[in-house]
């Protein structure tokens, strides 16, 4: 690809179908995590184009310079490991919201390095790439390949994927005020820890295709802690399991966003409709996505 070229790329957000934290750290720090993670059809567009000097700018603005800072500390880490001279300028058009436990900022970060290991003639999983994807964040390897994915370690390392689950409807709601701090969250969790399920009976459907089977097992242990630090972010969770045509509903992440995966693309519009109108929660409707968020 010639390097003055401009690129545009879709980042998908991720839900997580499963999250198992353990008691345990790693030497980093870390806890051990079993993640099962999905690419969902709301997306920040990424473009990339060669300038004098390396710069990251969202619009929106962001409230502060993490996710700039994970986004051009991957670049900068990418550079020097391929000993790539190139300057970029980065440009994010922001539709994840930050603090809702969708990936925002890991989904940026990801994808930029994949764009740029494309950019510059590399394979998106050559270990270089992922090295510095996880030396950027835990979920940051997901998003150069966001397909339905196992991740295990800190949740940053690949254990296996499944086929496309693309077309999945489903409703995300976010309260007002709740952004999450994942740091904190895993503080409290640290206060009453608890042993995690095994992924094993998720990881059977998601490999099946059988979108009931996913339902009947979606899990998130760190769920409890993020609501005791904010009991309203359990409100939507809550609300969205009472609604007809929800099939299943829990917190994704650290918080503070819900998802419901609904019967159908109607009733996951109705949902977030009302979960708008009659709360002022934030709230889309979407679809699980395949390879590349073909349908952000």
């Amino acid at each position: 690809m010639p390097r003055s070229r401009l690129q545009t790329v879709q980042a998908p957000c991720k839900v997580n179908l499963h999250l198992g934290i353990y008691a345990e750290k790693d030497a980093r720090g870390y806890h051990r995590v079993d993640s099962v993670m999905v690419p969902v059809g709301l997306c920040n567009t990424i473009s990339i184009e060669s300038a004098p000097e390396t710069s990251v700018a969202f619009e929106p603005a962001l409230d502060g310079l993490v996710r700039g800072n994970a986004t051009q500390r991957a670049i900068e880490l990418l550079s020097r490991e391929l000993g790539v001279e190139e300057r970029v300028s980065v440009r994010i058009e922001r539709r994840i919201p930050s603090g809702g436990g969708l990936g925002s900022s890991s989904a940026d970060a990801g994808s930029v390095l994949r764009a740029l290991a494309e950019r510059w003639d590399v394979d998106p999983l050559d270990q270089r790439v992922i090295d510095v994807a996880r030396r950027v964040g835990a979920d940051v390897a997901f998003f150069l390949k966001p397909v339905p994915s196992l991740l295990r370690g800190a949740g940053d390392a690949l254990e296996k994927t499944f086929p496309a689950l693309a077309g999945m409807p489903l409703a995300l709601v976010m309260p007002a005020g709740c952004a999450s701090s994942t740091r904190e969250v895993y503080e409290e969790f640290d206060r009453v820890p608890t042993a995690p399920e095994s992924p094993d009976a998720l990881c059977d459907a998601l490999a099946h295709g059988d979108v009931s089977g996913v339902a009947a097992h979606l899990y998130n242990n760190l769920a409890p802690a993020a609501v005791r630090l904010n009991p309203a972010m359990g409100e939507p969770a809550a609300w969205l399991a009472r609604q007809p045509g929800v099939i299943a509903s829990q917190i994704t992440g650290s918080g503070s966003c819900s998802f419901a995966i609904c019967e159908s693309a109607s009733g996951a519009e109705r949902i977030a409709r009302a979960a708008e109108n009659e709360h002022g929660w934030w709230a889309k409707a979407v679809f699980t996505v395949g390879l590349d968020g073909q349908v952000c």
